[in-house]
C-alpha cells in the first residue's frame, strides 16, 4: 500500500521533473497578509507574485504546503472528529504558473499524475468546469478524453477571486467516485451532490482576469495557475478508505493515543470520536506552536489555546487524568519529520509548552466541569435546555472554557447554548481584542511601494562598508503619492537607487542621518524598508528643493549607527548565553534594536531566577571582555542551516543570506550592523526581565556608554539612599535592616494599641443596648477604621453580648463602613445580610453577607446617626415578619 508521504514525494518529484521548482511550506503564521489568521491554502506564500507585485526567480512552483482552517463560529471545530473530512490542520499539494504555462498545461498534468502516476481508474473521475468555460470543457474532452458527460458545469463553486477587485477566473475541479455504496444512495446522486460518494480532490483555479471596481472583468495578459489537492484526501483515495483517519497519515497517531489510553480504535463510537479529536489536535497543536503560536487569549492565540483545551477535553473523556497532549503533538512532529525537519528539532520546546498548558487547564477543568452540570441540573428541573450566555461567559472567564467547548460538553445531554448572550457578555472583551488584532502582526503594503518596484525602482545597499554614499533621487512620496519635488518644510519619503542608510528590519530600527546637495539640506529621522529590495528615506526638507532626479549625498549619523551596532552584536551574545545557561529550548520571540538599548523575547516556562539572570549578565560581560572578532559573510541558505547557524523560525530568507560569526560562540543569519569585535561593546547591563505571555519571557539590556550611564544612576541613587538614612554606602544595608526591623515593632505596638482602645470603646458602648421584643440590640456609632477594624470590635461586642444583635457604622475617608452580626442562636430568625441592606439604603449605599455577619458601605455620612436610629424599627420589623 502506497504511504501518504509516498504520495507526496510522488507529486513533487513529478512537478519538479516538469520544471517546477520545489517550494518549502511557508510558517502557518502568513507574512505581510493582515488578513489572514493562518495559511489556509498553498498560494498565500506566493500571493504577491500572483498579483505582480513580487517576482522571483521562477515562473513555475509546486508545493506541500501545511495548513490550519479554525479561525471560524463554533460548529466548524464541532465538526472535526465526527466526519470523515473535517480537520484544523491538513497538507495541500499544489503547483502554481506565474505566467507561464495556462489551461491546457495544467489539465493535462493535473490528469496525468492521477493517471498515468498514481494510475487511478479514469472511469471512477469526473470533472467540472464553470458554467460558460468552453475553453476548459473543450480541453478535458478533446486533450485528455473525458466523455461529456463527466463533465459538469457549475457556477457558484467554480469561479475564484481573491477579492472584490483583483486577479480571479473559473475553476476547474476533478472529483472521485467513492462508489454506489457510499453516500446517499439515491438514484438522482450526482457530481454536486451534498454526500460523500463525489469527493473533490484537486482544484485548478484559472486566474485569467482582471475584475474593476465596476465588476468588469478584463483579460490580465499573463494569465495564472494556481492548483491545490489535499493530502489526506488523495490518500483515502489510494489506500481505499472512506474517512481521512484511517489513512496512515492519522492512524499512526491514532495507534499512539490507543496505546497510551489502553482503548482499542473501533470498539465505541464515542471513544473514536475522542481518538479523532485528538489525532488532529495534535496536528495542529504542534505545527501552530513549531511556527511561534502560543496560546493566549487574543487573536492567534486564542484560536490555538481553543483548539488544545478541546483535545485535552476529549482525553479526559478518554480517562486521561494527567497531561498527555503533549506526548501525542511530539509524536505527530516526529512521524512528520520527513516531510517538515525543521519542525521537528522543536519537538522539546513544544512538549514543554503543551505541557504547561494542560496543567494549567486541568486545575479548573473539574471546577468548571461542576458549575455546568450544577447549571444542566437547575435547567432541566426549570425544563429549560439552553445554557445562558452569562453562564458560558463565566465558564470562559473565569475556567478558561472556550465557548465551542461548553456546546460540546452539553450537546450529548440535549442543552443548547445561548450563543447570542455570551456574545454580548463578550464585547468588552471583543473589542478590545480588535483593538490588538493586526492580522499577520504586520502592516499591509502601500501599493505605492509595489509601483516603484514594478517601475524598477529598486535600492542597492552599500551601508555595510560606508556611511556615505552619493546616488541619484529616483522616487520622492508625499502623503503616499509620487510626485516630482519637495519644498522647505515637507515631510516626505524619498528613494535613491543608492543608499548607506539601514532600513528598519530583522528587529534594528533605521538610520538617521542626513541628504545635501547644492542648496539643499534634509533631515533623514528614519529609513525603512517596506519591501526587501527598496529602502526608503523618512525625511523633512530644512533649506532647499529637492528634485528628482538629483544627484544627493548621503551621510549616516555615525554615533547612533555605531550605537545601534553594540547592542545587535550584543543580542546575538545574549542568545548564545541564554542557551548555555537555561537550554536548548530557548528561541528567538521576537526583538528591538536601538541606538539606546536592546530587547531580546524568548521562549522559556518560567521566570528568570536572581541567580541565572546575574549568571547571564556576568557571561556575556565575559564573552565581550574576551574581544572575538565579528566576521560577516554571505553564503547559501541550506549551506548556513546546516552549519549551525541560528535562524528565526517562520522567516522569510532567501537563496543567499548573510551570516555573522561572533568568534565560535555565536552563528545566526542577519543582516543587521555589527561591531568588528565583541570588545567593542564595551559594557553588557541588564535593565530588565519580564514575562510577555504564556512561555515567552523578555529581557531588556544596554550597553557602552549607556551601560555605564545605568551604572552611574544606580550608584547615585544608592548615594541619596545613604543620605536619606543618614548612612554611608558601606553601612547602608545593615542600617536599613535595623530601620526595618525598628518599622515592624512599631507597627506592632500600634496594632497593640488600637486593640486596646477598640476593647475600651467597646465596654464604653455596651451601656448603649436596648431590648427590641425580648432581642438585646446594640446599635452605635463608633471611631473611624476600616471594614477589618469593625469586624474585631464587632466580634469583641457579639461575645459580650451573648444574645442579640450588633449594628455599628463609622465614618471612614468620606464614606461609611457598616456592620451588622446576629449572634448564632438568633440566625434562622434574624438575617444580617438583609438588615445592613437596609440600613445602608439610609446612607446612599448596599451591600449584603451572611445571616450572621455583613457589611456594606455608603456615600453619605451625614446621614449615619439618623441610620443608625431607625435600627430598632427595623429589628421590630423583622422580628414582626
Amino acid at each position: 500500500m502506497i504511504t501518504g508521504s509516498e504520495i507526496r514525494h510522488l507529486f513533487l518529484k513529478y512537478f519538479e521533473d516538469r520544471g517546477h521548482t520545489l517550494v518549502a511550506s511557508s510558517s502557518l503564521v502568513p507574512h505581510n497578509d493582515p488578513t489572514l489568521l493562518f495559511t489556509n491554502a498553498g498560494m498565500n506564500q506566493f500571493k504577491d507574485c500572483f498579483l505582480g507585485q513580487e517576482k522571483r526567480s521562477y515562473v513555475r512552483a509546486a508545493s506541500s504546503q501545511k495548513c490550519v482552517r479554525a479561525g471560524g463560529k463554533h460548529n466548524d471545530l464541532e465538526n472535526v472528529g465526527r466526519t470523515a473530512r473535517h480537520h484544523t490542520f491538513f497538507e495541500m499539494l499544489g503547483n502554481f504558473s506565474f505566467g507561464d504555462y495556462f489551461k491546457k498545461e495544467a489539465i493535462a498534468y493535473a490528469w496525468g499524475f492521477l493517471t498515468e502516476e498514481l494510475k487511478l481508474d479514469k472511469c471512477r473521475l469526473y470533472v467540472t468546469v464553470y458554467t460558460d468555460d468552453d475553453e476548459a470543457a473543450d480541453i478535458w474532452h478533446e486533450q485528455e478524453k473525458v466523455p461529456r458527460d463527466r463533465i459538469s458545469r457549475f457556477e457558484e463553486d467554480n469561479f475564484w477571486s481573491m477579492g472584490d477587485t483583483g486577479p480571479c477566473g473559473p475553476c476547474s475541479e476533478i472529483f472521485w467516485d467513492n462508489g454506489p455504496e457510499v453516500g446517499c444512495q439515491t438514484p438522482e446522486c450526482a457530481v454536486g451532490c451534498d454526500c460523500d460518494r463525489y469527493m473533490e480532490i484537486w482544484n485548478n483555479v484559472f486566474m485569467q482576469f482582471n475584475r474593476s471596481a465596476d465588476g468588469t472583468l478584463n483579460p490580465l495578459p499573463k494569465p495564472a495557475v494556481d492548483t491545490g489537492m489535499g493530502l489526506e484526501r488523495i490518500t483515502t483515495v489510494m489506500q481505499g478508505v472512506t474517512s481521512n483517519y484511517d489513512t496512515d497519515l492519522l492512524r499512526a497517531i491514532i495507534r499512539t493515543i490507543e496505546k497510551l489510553s489502553g482503548k482499542v480504535y473501533g470498539d465505541n463510537l464515542e471513544d473514536d470520536v475522542s481518538m479523532r479529536v485528538m489525532a488532529d489536535h495534535s496536528r495542529a497543536t504542534a505545527y501552530l506552536i513549531a511556527d511561534g503560536v502560543m496560546p493566549s487569549n487574543e487573536g492567534r492565540g486564542y484560536v490555538l489555546r481553543r483548539i488544545m483545551r478541546r483535545a485535552m477535553r476529549h482525553a479526559k473523556m478518554l480517562g486521561f487524568a494527567d497531561p498527555v497532549l503533549y506526548k501525542t503533538a511530539v509524536n505527530v512532529l516526529e512521524v512528520m519529520a520527513e516531510a517538515y525537519p525543521q519542525e521537528v528539532e522543536r519537538k522539546d520546546f513544544v512538549a514543554k509548552i503543551v505541557q504547561n498548558e494542560e496543567e494549567r487547564f486541568i486545575q479548573t477543568l473539574d471546577k468548571g466541569l461542576h458549575i455546568l452540570h450544577e447549571e444542566m441540573t437547575r435547567l432541566h428541573k426549570e425544563e429549560s435546555s439552553v445554557i445562558p450566555g452569562k453562564t458560558l461567559f463565566k465558564l470562559y472567564d473565569t475556567y478558561g472554557f472556550p465557548v465551542d467547548l461548553t456546546a460540546d460538553i452539553v450537546e450529548a445531554d440535549g442543552f443548547n447554548i445561548d450563543e447570542t448572550g455570551f456574545e454580548i457578555c463578550m464585547e468588552q472583551q471583543r473589542s478590545k481584542a480588535r483593538k490588538h488584532w493586526k492580522g499577520s502582526g504586520e502592516e499591509a503594503i502601500s501599493a505605492v511601494y509595489h509601483n516603484l518596484i514594478e517601475h524598477g525602482e529598486t535600492t542597492e545597499f552599500c551601508g555595510y562598508d560606508s556611511l556615505n554614499a552619493t546616488s541619484q533621487v529616483t522616487a520622492i512620496l508625499h502623503d503616499g503619492e509620487q510626485v516630482s519635488q519637495a519644498r522647505v518644510g515637507e515631510q516626505v519619503e524619498i528613494v535613491t537607487a543608492t543608499t548607506p542608510f539601514y532600513g528598519e528590519s530583522g528587529g534594528q530600527v533605521g538610520d538617521l542621518g542626513s541628504l545635501t546637495a547644492p542648496g539643499v539640506k534634509i533631515a533623514i529621522t528614519d529609513t525603512r524598508k517596506p519591501l526587501p529590495e527598496l529602502t526608503v528615506h523618512v525625511a523633512k526638507v530644512t533649506e532647499g528643493l529637492l528634485q528628482i532626479g538629483q544627484e544627493v549625498k548621503l551621510s549616516v549619523d555615525p554615533e547612533t549607527r555605531q550605537a545601534t551596532a553594540l547592542n545587535h552584536t550584543a543580542t546575538h551574545i545574549l542568545q548564545a548565553v541564554l542557551v548555555e545557561v537555561l537550554g536548548d529550548h530557548v528561541k528567538q520571540a521576537g526583538s528591538l534594536v536601538t541606538p539606546e538599548r536592546l530587547r531580546f523575547d524568548f521562549s522559556h516556562f518560567s521566570a528568570i531566577t536572581t541567580e541565572e539572570l546575574r549568571s547571564i549578565e556576568i557571561k556575556v560581560n565575559r564573552r565581550i571582555r574576551e574581544n572575538l572578532s565579528v566576521a560577516t559573510r554571505e553564503m547559501a541558505a541550506t549551506e548556513a542551516v546546516t552549519a549551525g547557524a541560528t535562524a528565526l523560525f517562520g522567516e522569510k530568507y532567501g537563496d543567499r543570506v548573510r551570516v555573522v560569526n561572533v568568534g565560535d560562540f555565536s552563528m545566526e543569519l542577519c543582516g543587521g550592523s555589527h561591531t568588528a569585535a565583541a570588545g567593542d561593546i564595551g559594557l553588557f547591563k541588564i535593565v530588565q526581565e519580564t514575562g510577555i505571555a504564556a512561555g515567552v519571557r523578555r529581557i531588556e539590556a544596554v550597553t557602552g556608554a549607556r551601560a555605564l550611564e545605568q551604572v552611574q544612576k544606580q550608584e547615585d541613587s544608592i548615594n541619596r539612599m545613604a543620605s536619606l538614612v543618614k548612612s554611608d554606602r558601606l553601612q547602608l544595608e545593615d542600617r536599613l535592616g535595623r530601620m526595618v526591623e525598628r518599622q515592624k515593632e512599631l507597627e506592632r505596638e500600634l496594632a497593640n494599641l488600637e486593640s486596646r482602645l477598640k476593647a475600651g470603646q467597646a465596654n464604653d458602648i455596651m451601656s448603649q443596648i436596648q431590648e427590641i421584643s425580648g432581642v438585646k440590640l446594640l446599635a452605635a456609632q463608633v471611631e473611624s477604621t476600616d471594614g477589618k477594624g469593625l469586624r474585631e470590635m464587632a466580634d469583641k461586642l457579639r461575645d459580650k453580648i451573648g444574645s442579640g444583635v450588633v449594628a455599628i457604622g463609622c465614618p471612614f475617608e468620606g464614606k461609611v463602613n457598616l456592620l451588622v452580626a446576629v449572634t448564632g442562636d438568633l440566625s434562622k430568625q434574624l438575617h444580617a445580610g438583609k438588615l445592613v441592606a437596609a440600613l445602608a439604603a439610609e446612607v446612599g449605599g448596599r451591600g449584603g453577607g451572611r445571616p450572621d455577619l455583613a457589611q456594606a458601605g455608603g456615600s453619605q455620612p451625614e446621614n449615619l446617626a439618623g441610620a443608625l436610629n431607625k435600627v430598632p424599627a427595623m429589628l421590630e420589623e423583622a422580628l414582626g415578619s
